[in-house]
Protein backbone atom coordinates (compact mmCIF):
# COMPACT_ATOMS: atom_id res chain seq x y z
CA UNK A 1 0.00 0.00 0.00
CA UNK A 2 0.91 3.67 -0.66
CA UNK A 3 -0.33 6.81 0.89
CA UNK A 4 -1.07 8.65 -2.18
CA UNK A 5 -3.55 6.19 -3.40
CA UNK A 6 -4.65 5.41 0.19
CA UNK A 7 -5.34 9.45 0.75
CA UNK A 8 -7.23 9.59 -3.02
CA UNK A 9 -10.25 11.09 -2.22
CA UNK A 10 -12.63 9.10 -4.15
CA UNK A 11 -16.23 9.06 -3.52
CA UNK A 12 -19.01 6.14 -4.55
CA UNK A 13 -19.60 6.55 -8.73
CA UNK A 14 -18.06 9.89 -8.99
CA UNK A 15 -15.07 11.42 -10.70
CA UNK A 16 -12.32 13.20 -8.87
CA UNK A 17 -12.19 16.35 -9.21
CA UNK A 18 -10.35 19.80 -7.81
CA UNK A 19 -11.68 20.90 -4.64
CA UNK A 20 -12.23 24.80 -4.68
CA UNK A 21 -14.32 24.88 -1.32
CA UNK A 22 -12.72 26.55 1.71
CA UNK A 23 -13.75 23.27 2.88
CA UNK A 24 -11.74 19.78 1.97
CA UNK A 25 -13.18 16.49 1.02
CA UNK A 26 -12.34 15.11 4.14
CA UNK A 27 -14.20 17.91 6.29
CA UNK A 28 -17.07 17.53 4.22
CA UNK A 29 -16.73 13.90 5.73
CA UNK A 30 -17.49 14.99 9.21
CA UNK A 31 -19.68 17.38 8.02
CA UNK A 32 -21.98 14.79 6.98
CA UNK A 33 -21.62 12.70 9.53
CA UNK A 34 -22.83 15.34 12.07
CA UNK A 35 -25.84 16.42 9.93
CA UNK A 36 -26.95 12.77 9.76
CA UNK A 37 -30.29 11.53 11.20
CA UNK A 38 -28.24 8.11 12.65
CA UNK A 39 -25.53 9.96 14.39
CA UNK A 40 -28.32 12.34 15.86
CA UNK A 41 -29.97 9.41 17.09
CA UNK A 42 -27.14 8.47 19.32
CA UNK A 43 -27.73 10.95 22.10
CA UNK A 44 -30.46 8.23 23.17
CA UNK A 45 -28.39 5.11 22.91
CA UNK A 46 -26.72 3.14 25.82
CA UNK A 47 -22.76 3.63 25.90
CA UNK A 48 -22.81 1.52 29.03
CA UNK A 49 -25.29 2.94 31.44
CA UNK A 50 -28.71 2.22 30.42
CA UNK A 51 -31.50 4.94 30.80
CA UNK A 52 -29.01 7.17 32.84
CA UNK A 53 -30.59 9.44 35.36
CA UNK A 54 -27.03 10.61 36.10
CA UNK A 55 -25.87 13.97 34.02
CA UNK A 56 -22.29 12.59 34.27
CA UNK A 57 -22.29 9.19 32.25
CA UNK A 58 -21.90 9.00 28.74
CA UNK A 59 -24.02 8.15 26.02
CA UNK A 60 -23.68 7.04 22.38
CA UNK A 61 -23.23 10.18 21.29
CA UNK A 62 -20.74 11.78 23.51
CA UNK A 63 -18.83 8.70 22.72
CA UNK A 64 -18.31 9.29 19.88
CA UNK A 65 -17.71 12.86 20.01
CA UNK A 66 -14.86 12.47 22.61
CA UNK A 67 -13.42 9.32 20.45
CA UNK A 68 -13.14 11.76 17.06
CA UNK A 69 -11.64 14.14 19.49
CA UNK A 70 -9.45 11.74 20.63
CA UNK A 71 -9.24 10.24 16.74
CA UNK A 72 -8.15 13.80 15.54
CA UNK A 73 -5.22 14.60 17.63
CA UNK A 74 -3.93 11.03 16.81
CA UNK A 75 -4.10 11.47 12.99
CA UNK A 76 -2.49 15.01 13.65
CA UNK A 77 0.58 13.70 14.96
CA UNK A 78 0.90 11.05 12.61
CA UNK A 79 0.06 13.11 9.37
CA UNK A 80 2.93 15.48 10.70
CA UNK A 81 5.37 13.07 11.08
CA UNK A 82 4.74 11.07 7.78
CA UNK A 83 4.56 14.47 6.13
CA UNK A 84 8.60 14.86 7.37
CA UNK A 85 9.09 10.94 6.32
CA UNK A 86 7.65 11.64 3.04
CA UNK A 87 8.59 15.02 1.52
CA UNK A 88 6.51 14.07 -1.80
CA UNK A 89 3.10 13.73 0.23
CA UNK A 90 3.59 17.57 1.02
CA UNK A 91 2.21 18.27 -2.81
CA UNK A 92 -0.93 15.61 -2.23
CA UNK A 93 -2.14 16.45 1.31
CA UNK A 94 -1.89 18.81 3.95
CA UNK A 95 -1.18 18.31 7.58
CA UNK A 96 -4.63 18.52 8.69
CA UNK A 97 -6.24 15.95 6.14
CA UNK A 98 -5.29 12.56 8.15
CA UNK A 99 -6.83 13.92 11.76
CA UNK A 100 -9.93 14.46 9.50
CA UNK A 101 -10.64 11.33 7.73
CA UNK A 102 -9.74 10.18 11.40
CA UNK A 103 -11.79 12.31 13.36
CA UNK A 104 -14.75 11.22 10.63
CA UNK A 105 -14.31 7.69 10.76
CA UNK A 106 -14.24 7.70 14.81
CA UNK A 107 -17.20 9.93 14.56
CA UNK A 108 -19.26 7.40 12.48
CA UNK A 109 -17.95 4.39 14.44
CA UNK A 110 -20.93 3.10 16.46
CA UNK A 111 -23.73 4.53 14.05
CA UNK A 112 -24.48 1.24 13.76
CA UNK A 113 -24.77 -0.03 17.39
CA UNK A 114 -28.61 -1.38 17.95
CA UNK A 115 -30.36 -0.05 21.02
CA UNK A 116 -29.17 -0.91 24.91
CA UNK A 117 -25.49 -1.19 24.01
CA UNK A 118 -23.24 -4.26 22.79
CA UNK A 119 -26.37 -6.38 24.37
CA UNK A 120 -28.75 -5.31 21.40
CA UNK A 121 -26.31 -6.86 19.01
CA UNK A 122 -26.46 -10.13 21.22
CA UNK A 123 -30.37 -9.66 21.33
CA UNK A 124 -30.50 -9.55 17.67
CA UNK A 125 -28.36 -12.95 17.25
CA UNK A 126 -30.54 -14.87 19.96
CA UNK A 127 -33.46 -14.00 18.11
CA UNK A 128 -32.07 -16.27 14.62
CA UNK A 129 -29.65 -18.25 17.05
CA UNK A 130 -32.32 -19.56 19.19
CA UNK A 131 -35.71 -17.33 18.72
CA UNK A 132 -38.86 -16.94 16.62
CA UNK A 133 -36.27 -16.33 13.86
CA UNK A 134 -34.73 -19.40 14.00
CA UNK A 135 -37.24 -20.89 11.92
CA UNK A 136 -36.00 -18.70 8.55
CA UNK A 137 -32.78 -20.61 8.83
CA UNK A 138 -33.93 -23.18 5.58
CA UNK A 139 -35.21 -20.28 3.69
CA UNK A 140 -32.10 -18.19 3.83
CA UNK A 141 -29.44 -21.02 1.93
CA UNK A 142 -26.83 -18.73 1.90
CA UNK A 143 -24.42 -19.20 4.67
CA UNK A 144 -22.73 -16.00 4.40
CA UNK A 145 -26.02 -14.81 4.57
CA UNK A 146 -27.66 -16.80 7.79
CA UNK A 147 -23.80 -15.83 9.62
CA UNK A 148 -24.88 -12.02 9.27
CA UNK A 149 -28.18 -12.91 10.75
CA UNK A 150 -27.08 -15.09 14.00
CA UNK A 151 -23.66 -13.33 14.27
CA UNK A 152 -25.30 -9.41 13.63
CA UNK A 153 -22.47 -7.03 13.91
CA UNK A 154 -22.86 -3.46 14.45
CA UNK A 155 -19.71 -2.24 13.04
CA UNK A 156 -21.42 -3.99 9.40
CA UNK A 157 -24.92 -2.57 9.89
CA UNK A 158 -22.53 0.73 10.55
CA UNK A 159 -21.22 0.37 7.14
CA UNK A 160 -24.41 -0.42 5.81
CA UNK A 161 -26.25 2.62 7.15
CA UNK A 162 -23.31 5.05 5.81
CA UNK A 163 -23.48 3.45 2.18
CA UNK A 164 -27.82 3.33 1.99
CA UNK A 165 -28.39 6.58 4.33
CA UNK A 166 -32.17 7.41 3.54
CA UNK A 167 -32.76 4.23 1.50
CA UNK A 168 -30.62 5.50 -1.83
CA UNK A 169 -27.72 3.75 -3.15
CA UNK A 170 -25.35 6.31 -2.12
CA UNK A 171 -25.65 7.01 1.29
CA UNK A 172 -23.44 9.45 3.08
CA UNK A 173 -21.42 9.32 -0.08
CA UNK A 174 -18.23 9.39 2.48
CA UNK A 175 -14.54 9.56 0.49
CA UNK A 176 -12.98 5.84 0.52
CA UNK A 177 -10.48 6.74 2.65
CA UNK A 178 -12.73 7.67 5.28
CA UNK A 179 -15.14 4.57 4.51
CA UNK A 180 -11.84 2.19 4.43
CA UNK A 181 -10.76 4.08 7.92
CA UNK A 182 -13.99 3.17 9.64
CA UNK A 183 -13.60 -0.32 8.63
CA UNK A 184 -11.86 -2.15 11.42
CA UNK A 185 -12.67 -5.37 9.90
CA UNK A 186 -12.36 -5.43 6.36
CA UNK A 187 -14.15 -9.01 5.84
CA UNK A 188 -17.21 -10.87 5.75
CA UNK A 189 -18.90 -12.75 8.08
CA UNK A 190 -17.27 -16.27 7.11
CA UNK A 191 -15.51 -17.85 7.70
CA UNK A 192 -14.31 -17.93 11.01
CA UNK A 193 -10.86 -18.43 11.00
CA UNK A 194 -8.79 -20.48 13.53
CA UNK A 195 -5.87 -17.88 13.16
CA UNK A 196 -7.82 -14.94 13.59
CA UNK A 197 -5.56 -11.36 12.92
CA UNK A 198 -6.83 -8.73 14.46
CA UNK A 199 -8.75 -7.45 11.63
CA UNK A 200 -10.42 -10.77 11.67
CA UNK A 201 -11.67 -10.65 15.29
CA UNK A 202 -14.99 -9.57 13.64
CA UNK A 203 -16.41 -8.75 10.57
CA UNK A 204 -17.38 -5.14 8.75
CA UNK A 205 -19.71 -5.78 5.98
CA UNK A 206 -23.01 -7.57 5.10
CA UNK A 207 -23.39 -9.37 2.26
CA UNK A 208 -25.71 -6.59 0.75
CA UNK A 209 -22.63 -4.39 0.93
CA UNK A 210 -20.07 -6.81 -0.56
CA UNK A 211 -19.80 -4.72 -3.61
CA UNK A 212 -19.35 -1.42 -2.22
CA UNK A 213 -16.65 -2.74 -0.26
CA UNK A 214 -14.92 -4.50 -3.02
CA UNK A 215 -14.80 -0.80 -4.69
CA UNK A 216 -12.98 0.59 -1.85
CA UNK A 217 -10.89 -1.97 -1.41
CA UNK A 218 -9.69 -1.73 -5.05
CA UNK A 219 -10.05 2.08 -5.23
CA UNK A 220 -7.61 2.90 -1.99
CA UNK A 221 -5.37 0.01 -2.80
CA UNK A 222 -6.09 -2.37 0.18
CA UNK A 223 -4.02 -6.01 0.32
CA UNK A 224 -5.64 -9.01 0.40
CA UNK A 225 -4.85 -11.32 2.92
CA UNK A 226 -5.80 -15.09 2.46
CA UNK A 227 -5.19 -17.03 -0.44
CA UNK A 228 -8.83 -18.23 -0.60
CA UNK A 229 -12.49 -17.37 -2.87
CA UNK A 230 -13.46 -15.28 0.42
CA UNK A 231 -13.23 -11.83 1.13
CA UNK A 232 -11.09 -10.75 3.37
CA UNK A 233 -8.33 -7.24 2.92
CA UNK A 234 -5.47 -6.11 5.72
CA UNK A 235 -6.78 -3.11 7.37
CA UNK A 236 -6.81 0.30 6.03
CA UNK A 237 -3.76 1.72 7.92
CA UNK A 238 -5.83 4.64 9.41
CA UNK A 239 -8.30 1.93 10.58
CA UNK A 240 -5.88 1.32 13.80
CA UNK A 241 -5.89 5.07 14.60
CA UNK A 242 -9.45 4.73 14.97
CA UNK A 243 -9.53 1.24 16.54
CA UNK A 244 -6.90 3.22 19.08
CA UNK A 245 -9.06 6.53 19.97
CA UNK A 246 -12.07 3.69 20.52
CA UNK A 247 -9.88 1.74 23.35
CA UNK A 248 -8.52 4.82 24.95
CA UNK A 249 -11.85 6.53 24.93
CA UNK A 250 -14.02 3.38 26.39
CA UNK A 251 -10.90 1.97 28.81
CA UNK A 252 -10.98 5.78 30.44
CA UNK A 253 -14.12 7.15 29.97
CA UNK A 254 -16.32 3.95 31.56
CA UNK A 255 -13.93 3.94 34.03
CA UNK A 256 -14.66 7.45 34.98
CA UNK A 257 -18.25 6.83 35.09
CA UNK A 258 -18.08 4.00 37.60
CA UNK A 259 -16.28 6.46 39.35
CA UNK A 260 -18.94 9.16 39.23
CA UNK A 261 -21.72 7.14 39.97
CA UNK A 262 -19.39 6.14 43.25
CA UNK A 263 -19.71 2.40 41.69
CA UNK A 264 -15.47 2.39 41.46
CA UNK A 265 -13.83 3.02 44.48
CA UNK A 266 -11.70 6.52 43.82
CA UNK A 267 -8.78 5.64 45.89
CA UNK A 268 -8.26 2.33 44.67
CA UNK A 269 -8.96 3.85 41.00
CA UNK A 270 -6.39 7.04 41.82
CA UNK A 271 -3.36 4.42 42.11
CA UNK A 272 -4.58 3.58 38.69
CA UNK A 273 -4.63 6.50 37.07
CA UNK A 274 -1.61 8.67 38.57
CA UNK A 275 0.74 6.33 36.55
CA UNK A 276 0.07 8.07 33.43
CA UNK A 277 0.21 11.76 34.98
CA UNK A 278 3.63 13.73 34.38
CA UNK A 279 4.92 14.94 37.37
CA UNK A 280 2.08 14.41 39.62
CA UNK A 281 1.82 17.29 41.97
CA UNK A 282 -0.17 15.81 45.19
CA UNK A 283 -0.49 19.10 46.86
CA UNK A 284 -2.62 20.69 43.82
CA UNK A 285 -4.34 17.68 43.29
CA UNK A 286 -5.72 17.77 47.14
CA UNK A 287 -6.84 21.30 46.84
CA UNK A 288 -9.26 19.69 43.80
CA UNK A 289 -13.13 19.36 44.02
CA UNK A 290 -13.41 14.87 43.77
CA UNK A 291 -15.07 15.17 40.24
CA UNK A 292 -12.17 17.69 39.20
CA UNK A 293 -9.57 14.80 40.70
CA UNK A 294 -11.59 12.75 38.34
CA UNK A 295 -11.59 15.00 35.47
CA UNK A 296 -7.90 15.53 35.65
CA UNK A 297 -6.85 11.52 36.23
CA UNK A 298 -8.87 11.18 32.94
CA UNK A 299 -7.62 14.24 31.07
CA UNK A 300 -3.99 13.07 32.05
CA UNK A 301 -4.98 8.99 30.70
CA UNK A 302 -6.05 10.57 27.09
CA UNK A 303 -3.05 12.93 26.65
CA UNK A 304 -0.48 10.09 27.34
CA UNK A 305 -1.88 7.39 26.02
CA UNK A 306 -2.73 9.45 22.36
CA UNK A 307 0.86 10.52 22.54
CA UNK A 308 2.61 7.30 23.03
CA UNK A 309 0.03 5.62 20.55
CA UNK A 310 0.86 7.94 17.49
CA UNK A 311 4.71 7.22 18.85
CA UNK A 312 3.59 3.85 18.45
CA UNK A 313 1.87 3.81 15.19
CA UNK A 314 4.62 5.37 13.72
CA UNK A 315 7.30 2.96 14.43
CA UNK A 316 5.61 0.18 13.13
CA UNK A 317 4.24 2.28 9.84
CA UNK A 318 6.42 0.11 7.22
CA UNK A 319 4.71 -3.18 8.51
CA UNK A 320 1.44 -1.22 8.74
CA UNK A 321 1.84 -0.51 5.01
CA UNK A 322 2.65 -4.07 4.34
CA UNK A 323 -0.38 -5.30 5.48
CA UNK A 324 1.78 -7.95 7.93
CA UNK A 325 1.04 -5.55 11.41
CA UNK A 326 -0.85 -7.58 13.43
CA UNK A 327 -1.87 -5.90 16.51
CA UNK A 328 -4.03 -3.30 18.12
CA UNK A 329 -1.85 -0.33 19.04
CA UNK A 330 -2.85 -0.15 22.50
CA UNK A 331 -1.68 -3.44 23.38
CA UNK A 332 1.77 -2.27 22.73
CA UNK A 333 1.44 0.47 25.42
CA UNK A 334 3.90 0.91 28.49
CA UNK A 335 0.95 0.86 30.37
CA UNK A 336 -0.95 -1.97 29.30
CA UNK A 337 -0.97 -3.92 32.54
CA UNK A 338 -2.62 -0.79 34.24
CA UNK A 339 -5.34 -0.54 31.25
CA UNK A 340 -6.11 -4.19 31.61
CA UNK A 341 -6.62 -3.74 35.33
CA UNK A 342 -8.99 -0.79 34.64
CA UNK A 343 -11.00 -2.71 32.03
CA UNK A 344 -11.22 -5.85 34.58
CA UNK A 345 -12.51 -3.44 37.33
CA UNK A 346 -14.85 -1.27 34.83
CA UNK A 347 -16.09 -4.83 33.59
CA UNK A 348 -16.52 -6.32 37.32
CA UNK A 349 -17.95 -2.82 38.72
CA UNK A 350 -20.12 -1.18 36.00
CA UNK A 351 -20.42 -3.73 33.29
CA UNK A 352 -22.30 -6.33 35.41
CA UNK A 353 -23.60 -4.18 38.05
CA UNK A 354 -26.91 -5.12 38.73
CA UNK A 355 -28.94 -1.75 36.92
CA UNK A 356 -26.77 -2.36 33.82
CA UNK A 357 -27.96 -5.93 33.82
CA UNK A 358 -31.48 -5.63 34.48
CA UNK A 359 -32.22 -3.10 31.49
CA UNK A 360 -29.73 -5.45 29.30
CA UNK A 361 -32.00 -8.08 29.82
CA UNK A 362 -35.52 -6.57 29.62
CA UNK A 363 -33.69 -5.46 26.11
CA UNK A 364 -33.61 -8.78 25.03
CA UNK A 365 -37.23 -8.56 24.89
CA UNK A 366 -38.17 -5.13 23.51
CA UNK A 367 -35.96 -6.46 20.44
CA UNK A 368 -36.99 -9.98 19.70
CA UNK A 369 -40.63 -8.63 20.40
CA UNK A 370 -39.87 -5.99 17.74
CA UNK A 371 -37.95 -8.12 15.26
CA UNK A 372 -40.71 -10.92 15.33
CA UNK A 373 -43.67 -8.66 14.68
CA UNK A 374 -41.93 -6.62 12.06
CA UNK A 375 -40.20 -9.76 10.15
CA UNK A 376 -43.79 -11.41 10.46
CA UNK A 377 -46.24 -7.94 9.28
CA UNK A 378 -43.19 -7.65 6.26
CA UNK A 379 -43.00 -11.10 5.04
CA UNK A 380 -47.10 -12.11 5.20
CA UNK A 381 -47.49 -8.64 3.33
CA UNK A 382 -44.98 -9.56 0.46
CA UNK A 383 -47.03 -13.10 0.53
CA UNK A 384 -50.24 -11.42 0.40
CA UNK A 385 -48.69 -9.46 -2.77
CA UNK A 386 -47.36 -12.05 -4.48
CA UNK A 387 -49.12 -15.54 -3.66
CA UNK A 388 -52.61 -14.89 -3.42
CA UNK A 389 -51.88 -15.44 0.46
CA UNK A 390 -54.62 -14.22 3.00
CA UNK A 391 -53.98 -10.85 4.21
CA UNK A 392 -53.52 -10.74 7.99
CA UNK A 393 -54.74 -6.93 9.13
CA UNK A 394 -52.54 -6.30 11.90
CA UNK A 395 -49.86 -6.70 9.42
CA UNK A 396 -51.23 -4.20 7.22
CA UNK A 397 -51.24 -1.90 10.00
CA UNK A 398 -47.50 -2.31 11.41
CA UNK A 399 -46.34 -2.17 7.68
CA UNK A 400 -47.76 1.52 7.62
CA UNK A 401 -45.93 1.90 10.40
CA UNK A 402 -42.54 1.34 9.19
CA UNK A 403 -41.18 3.73 6.91
CA UNK A 404 -41.02 2.38 2.90
CA UNK A 405 -37.17 2.95 3.17
CA UNK A 406 -37.16 -0.34 4.84
CA UNK A 407 -39.68 -2.00 3.15
CA UNK A 408 -39.09 -1.13 -0.31
CA UNK A 409 -40.54 1.88 -3.28
CA UNK A 410 -44.28 1.71 -2.35
CA UNK A 411 -44.23 -0.19 0.66
CA UNK A 412 -43.37 -3.21 -1.39
CA UNK A 413 -41.25 -5.76 -0.05
CA UNK A 414 -38.24 -7.03 -1.70
CA UNK A 415 -38.89 -10.68 -3.75
CA UNK A 416 -35.26 -11.81 -1.56
CA UNK A 417 -36.18 -12.57 1.80
CA UNK A 418 -32.54 -12.01 3.35
CA UNK A 419 -32.66 -8.56 1.91
CA UNK A 420 -36.65 -7.92 3.48
CA UNK A 421 -35.39 -9.36 6.80
CA UNK A 422 -32.43 -7.42 6.63
CA UNK A 423 -33.95 -3.79 6.29
CA UNK A 424 -36.09 -4.67 9.26
CA UNK A 425 -32.69 -5.00 11.44
CA UNK A 426 -31.54 -1.96 9.82
CA UNK A 427 -34.80 -0.64 11.24
CA UNK A 428 -34.70 -1.85 14.63
CA UNK A 429 -30.96 -1.12 15.18
CA UNK A 430 -31.85 2.63 13.79
CA UNK A 431 -34.04 2.94 17.58
CA UNK A 432 -32.86 5.04 20.27
CA UNK A 433 -33.35 2.96 23.02
CA UNK A 434 -36.58 5.06 24.44
CA UNK A 435 -38.09 4.91 20.65
CA UNK A 436 -37.57 0.82 20.94
CA UNK A 437 -39.32 0.44 24.48
CA UNK A 438 -42.22 3.23 23.39
CA UNK A 439 -42.85 0.71 19.75
CA UNK A 440 -42.72 -2.53 21.89
CA UNK A 441 -45.10 -1.41 24.06
CA UNK A 442 -47.53 0.02 21.59
CA UNK A 443 -47.26 -2.86 19.04
CA UNK A 444 -48.66 -5.07 21.99
CA UNK A 445 -51.18 -3.17 23.69
CA UNK A 446 -48.94 -2.09 26.77
CA UNK A 447 -49.22 1.58 26.59
CA UNK A 448 -51.38 3.46 24.28
CA UNK A 449 -52.15 7.64 23.16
Amino acid sequence: MNWVQLLKPFRYNQILQDNKSSRTEFERDFDRVVFSESFRKLQDKTQVIPLPENDFVHNRLTHSLETSSVGRSLGRKVSEALLQKYTALQNEISSYDIGCIVAAACLAHDIGNPPFGHSGEDAIREYFLNGNGNELKNLINNPKQWEDLINFEGNANGFKIVCNYSGNDKGLRLTYPTLAAFSKYPKESLPNYSDKKVSEKKYGFFQSEVDYFKDIAEKVGLIQTRNDENLNWCRYPLAFLVEAADDICYSIIDFEDGLNLKWIDFEFAKKLMVPFVTNFDEVKFNQMTREGQIGFLRASAIDFLTNELAEIFMQNEETILSGTFNNSLIKLSSKIELIEQIKTITKEKVYKNRVVLEIEAAGFEVISGLLHICINAVNQHFDAQNNNALKFYRSQKVIELIPEQFIGKGKIPNTDLYTRVMKICEFISGMTDNAAIGFYRKLNGIQLG
